[in-house]
């Protein structure tokens, strides 16, 4: 199975589980996910209002510089610790 293969079997998974896992976690989940499929955060920063799209832009930003493929896999292997979690 390739990485790109991998990495959309973990993306449907994550969006299939039952419970719903802690804010943390989730904000783990999509920085990865975005620098996975769009790379360096390129957005301008949110509003300190906008509580929910600032952590969002924090958790991203936060995995700058990371290759795609280490994101992906860095994903992967996160999202199968939270499926068997949840």
């Amino acid at each position: 199975m390739s990485l790109e293969e991998k990495f959309s079997a973990a993306a449907g998974s994550v969006k299939g589980m039952k419970s719903r896992p802690v804010d943390t976690e989730l904000l783990e989940l999509y920085g990865l996910y975005k620098q996975a499929t769009c790379g360096d955060c390129s957005a301008d920063k949110p509003g300190a209002l906008d509580l929910k799209a600032k952590a969002k832009w924090e958790a991203w930003s936060g995995k700058k510089g990371m290759a795609q493929d280490a994101a992906k896999e860095a994903y992967v292997s996160y999202a199968n610790t939270i499926i068997t979690k949840y």
